[in-house]
Parts: C-alpha cells; structure tokens; sequence
C-alpha cells in the first residue's frame, strides 16, 4: 500500500489495513512516529528492548489513539541473536510489511568510554547501523511483498561523519559523538544502497534536526556552557514535530538526490521539505563496501 501526501502536511492519509515496524517507538521520537502511523489506522509492531517501557509507550498511545492496533515485539539491536529472532517470527508471520521506520538510536556523550558489543562491534556502530542493516536484509522479502516505504533515521552527525569499515572496533581516535556520526553516516549510506537495489521497496532518508526533549539533546546541553544551553532550550523541535520527516519520507515523494529534513535554519528545526542529501552519503562505492559488509555479516550463523 502505498498512499501520498504533500511533504510537510501536518495529517496522514488512511492507512488503514497498511502494517509498520518502527524501532525506537518506546520514547521521544520513535514514540511519535509509532503514534502517528497508529491514528491513521496502520498496524504498528513495535519492536523494544524493555517490554514494560515499550507497555507505557502502547498505553501513551491509546491515551490519544484508543482505536489503535500496536504489537510489542522483542528487540536488541545490540545483540544480532536478538535480531535474528525478531527476524524469524515476522518472518514466520509471513504478512508483508507496507511501512518500516529504522529510527532507534544511541548516542553515550557522557561516557567517554568505548563500549562494544557481545558480537565484537563498537556499540554505535552495531546498534545505530549494523542491527538495522541485519533486520531489513533478513526481512527483505516482506518489504518487497509490501512495495513498503522506508524511512533511514539518520543525523545531522552525518554530514560530518568518517566512515572506516576497517575499524568496526572504533578503536581509532574514538569518540563518542565521532562514533555516532560514523554510525549514522554507515546507516544512510546502507539505506541509499537499498534504494538502488531494492526496486519494488520505496527507500527515502530523513532526519530530525534537533528535539531538546530526547535524550541526545540532553546529553549536549550537559556538555555545553551556560550560554549554550540556554540557547538550545530555544531551537529545535518537540519529539512529535521530530517525527514529521520520518512520516513524510514515507508518505511523500523526495526525489532522486534528495532526504527529508527539517526546512528551518541550519535544518535544526522547522517543517520537513527536500533537502539535498549530505555529501558524505553521496558515495556509491562506500555505500556498495557498507551493504556488502552488511551482507556478510548478516550470512554468518
């Protein structure tokens, strides 16, 4: 199913009978978009790491959406056993899915600590990127049965991010928001991959500029100088107005080229619109060693 709209309008058409997985809904954004989808009449399956968290976040949902139709599904995106094993119940299931938001994310400002997964991967690296990358490879089918529409969460981080495959340990000059940017940069640069080899799966990438309600934002403003947090309390975007590229990405058309970003100065706030993509995900042999990196992993047992 696929239904339009113009970029940036503030509704949804009926998405009635139409099936959506977001990550990241149990808060702030991802929350958003999961409610969003749900009032227009999708069926949301919400995939989280913590079952009673992800509880509140249905019940915050039917607070405004009582009609909604919401699925917890269990998911660490840190943990690829944890992402095989979602992949083989909605792969069980066998429904297509019309919709797929890849919107969870972290970010550790606060620790300067370089942190790595059971799987032997940088933290950000796998569960900003490489668990998403997993999941659609392994559930592509559904997508391609769905003709669904894609919506790849990146960041601003990425426009400056530094991408290097050989160092998935992020051992090199490591940083916090250094591994973050690279992280989101791999993730936009798998989705661009997608789009170009997925035909019948409808790819856009989008991101939210800024939201001083989420937890990134809160990380920065505790690193930053009186001046400069009070400052950001005034930019940005409250989490439902975050939500609004990732819901126009999948309901409207960008174009070849082109995400869906904030409209506002320096795309830290504002209704979304088409914005040309970052430079750094312009790199179609980048993009081509991220999928084939994905791949790899993915086919391991």
């Amino acid at each position: 199913m696929r239904r339009s709209r113009a970029t940036g309008s503030a509704g949804l058409p009926d998405l009635g009978g139409a099936r959506a997985l977001v990550t990241g809904a149990s808060s702030g954004i991802g929350l958003e978009i999961a409610r969003a989808l749900a009032g227009a009449g999708a069926e949301v399956t919400m995939p989280v790491r913590d079952r009673e968290k992800g509880a509140r976040a249905m019940a915050e949902i039917r607070r405004t959406a009582p009609d909604s139709r919401l699925e917890l599904a269990d998911l660490d995106l840190a943990r690829l056993d944890s992402v095989r094993a979602l992949a083989a119940v909605v792969n069980a299931d066998s429904r297509p899915f019309e919709f797929l938001v890849l919107n969870a994310g972290i970010v550790l400002l606060g620790d300067p600590v370089r942190h790595v997964s059971t799987d032997g991967y940088e933290l950000h690296f796998q569960t900003n990127f490489l668990g998403h990358a997993v999941l659609v490879l392994a559930i592509l089918p559904l997508l391609v049965a769905g003709h669904a529409r894609v919506a790849v969460q990146t960041s601003l981080a990425a426009a400056t991010g530094r991408l290097d495959l050989h160092d998935t340990l992020g051992i090199e000059r490591y940083t916090p928001l250094r591994a973050y940017g690279a992280s989101k940069l791999a993730l936009g640069l798998f989705g661009v991959e997608l789009g170009r080899r997925a035909s019948d799966v409808g790819v856009e990438l989008c991101h939210p500029g800024i939201a001083p309600d989420t937890g990134i934002a809160a990380d920065l403003r505790a690193r930053a100088s009186a001046a400069q947090a009070r400052l950001s309390r005034g930019l940005g975007s409250t989490p439902a107005q975050a939500a609004e590229p990732a819901l126009a990405a999948l309901t409207g058309e960008v174009g070849a080229g082109r995400m869906v970003a904030p409209s506002g100065a320096f795309q830290l706030s504002g209704p979304p619109a088409p914005a040309r993509r970052f430079r750094r995900l312009d790199d179609p042999a980048t993009a081509a060693a991220v999928w084939s990196f994905a791949e790899r992993v993915a086919s391991t047992a």
